[in-house]
């Protein structure tokens, strides 16, 4: 049994339980200050909402024993390290923390440092998951490639080609994915697509990532209300 602090919602939560089993201790925060007491006396932390407040990163300098595992969707490991410089003692994993994308049997995830992966190995094998090592990029792997799919399908409602469930139905029968790139996005959220293709399209300016304006409007009016 691991003692597991998950920093993020009550979903957060959820989602770690359904993807590592109620057998785990697991303790959940919904701030990073208040949850910096807890991070040394835990096994594991999974920390879902760091790329929201990436500064809140100091939390875990000068712990050098903690294991985390961040939500590297939307910023990588070495642009988080590199806020704080070389304060950051805690051993930093990238992980997919977007919503519905943990509760997966292979975990996403990256690392800063070669040796890290032996003590990545030993932390799946007592969550009873198994890995991929996935390099450390904005986006990740699987996040950058639905969330381009998502702009696409938008692309292609906004040119009037086809409708919404249209394009759902045809990817499910065409592609056997299980959701539809607008159920994807509902799913998801269209603020965390939007904010990952935005930060995908600053770091490589590939034109796949270039958000449609009919996506752009509709997480601007989500935003607005």
């Amino acid at each position: 049994m691991m003692k597991i602090l998950v920093i993020g919602a009550s979903t957060n939560l959820e989602e770690a339980k359904a993807k590592f089993g109620e057998g785990h201790h697991f303790t959940v925060e919904n701030d990073h200050r208040e949850a910096e007491r807890f991070v040394e006396n835990k096994d594991l932390v999974l920390d879902f909402i760091l790329d929201e407040e990436p500064y809140k990163v100091e939390i875990y300098e000068n712990k050098a024993q903690a294991k985390v595992f961040v939500n590297t969707a939307k910023i990588s490991l070495a642009e988080l390290s590199s806020l704080r410089g070389h304060e950051i003692k805690a051993t930093l994993f990238g992980f997919n923390g977007l919503p519905t994308f943990l509760n997966r049997e292979v975990m996403e995830v990256s690392v800063l440092r070669p040796t890290d992966i032996i003590q990545l190995a030993e932390i799946a094998k007592k969550l009873g998951t198994e890995f991929m090592q996935v390099d450390d990029r904005v986006g990740l792997v699987t996040p950058r490639v639905i969330c381009m799919i998502i702009n696409e399908a938008y692309y292609t409602v906004q040119e009037g080609t086809a409708t919404r469930d249209d394009i759902d139905l045809a990817m499910k029968l065409g592609t056997n994915y299980p959701f539809g790139p607008f159920e994807w996005c509902k799913r998801i959220g269209i603020k965390h697509v939007y904010e990952l293709l935005e930060a995908v399209y600053e770091d490589t300016h590939d034109e796949r990532y270039k958000i449609c304006s009919l996506l752009k409007r509709e997480y601007l009016m989500q935003s607005s209300t």
